[in-house]
């Protein structure tokens, strides 16, 4: 198998990378969920908006 090849410490750089990757996706989610909240939370807080909700 090929990576049997790979010397060690760059299968540890490899898996730094992933980490890195791994973390990058979770903060941009958090980032969007946080720009969402903030954009939405406008409509959120209108009368209207807890009208409609309160039979549910």
């Amino acid at each position: 198998m090929k990576i049997e090849q790979v010397p060690e410490h760059f299968l540890n750089e490899g898996l730094d990378f992933v980490h890195f990757l791994k973390a990058k996706i979770t903060q941009e989610g958090i980032a969007s969920a946080v720009v969402s909240a903030s954009s939405l939370g406008k409509d959120w807080l209108k009368d209207e908006e807890d009208e409609a909700w309160q039979n549910l």
